[in-house]
């Protein structure tokens, strides 16, 4: 697609996962189909509501700022195909992340995919073993079981995060701290980004 949906744009830091506290281009792409209850972008859902950008200008907007990283989000980014956008921003020299919760096809070129999934729609079945990182949202107790279940499809070489919901943090990140203790396979993941105020 040469042309994409874009709800924002723009330079920042990256707050969550194994980047956290690296300097990220984040582009949020419009359009979502799973509809998470406590999502904090709701705005991103309705891809008509977003104007178009084409691949050209991203690309150059990224090349404005020192960006060595962009990182490609929504909404679910996968409802659209990105082999355009990510080939041009890796042709400009550029590291390509995406974080997705796995429910459309994969397509682009990444150097980092971040696996998402949730019970609001399951990823497909064939986009679980190209993870490199896991994050599961822990919003209560049962959301454990659920990283538990992921945490046996990825790759063993898969980072595993798990990551309070953020309006229920003070009661779940101690929650998630015992949980790590027990199994230390998993990191903890919070969003740094609103910790210090920036998008």
């Amino acid at each position: 697609m040469k042309t994409l949906p874009v709800m924002e744009h723009f330079y920042t830091i990256q707050g969550e996962g194994l980047h956290q506290g690296r300097a990220a281009y984040f582009i949020r792409l419009g359009g979502c189909d799973v509809g998470c209850v406590w999502c904090d972008v709701k705005d991103s859902w309705d891809a008509t509501k977003h104007i178009q950008i084409d691949v050209e200008t991203l690309v150059k907007d990224v090349k404005k700022t020192a960006a060595k990283l962009v990182v490609i989000t929504g909404g679910e980014p996968l409802m659209h195909n990105l082999d355009t956008l990510s080939n041009a921003l890796q042709e400009a020299g550029l590291e390509t992340n995406i974080e997705t919760s796995g429910s459309s096809p994969l397509s682009g070129t990444w150097n980092w995919i971040c696996l998402s999934p949730k019970k609001f729609k399951a990823p497909l079945t064939e986009v679980v073993p190209f993870a490199n990182e896991l994050k599961i949202v822990i919003f209560n107790k049962s959301d454990f079981t659920w990283a538990e279940e992921y945490a046996a499809k990825v790759s063993v070489k898969c980072k595993l995060y798990l990551q309070p919901e953020w309006s229920k943090a003070s009661e779940i990140v101690p929650l998630i701290v015992e949980y790590i203790k027990a199994k230390p396979q998993w990191e903890l993941s919070l969003q740094l980004h609103k910790y210090i105020g920036v998008e």
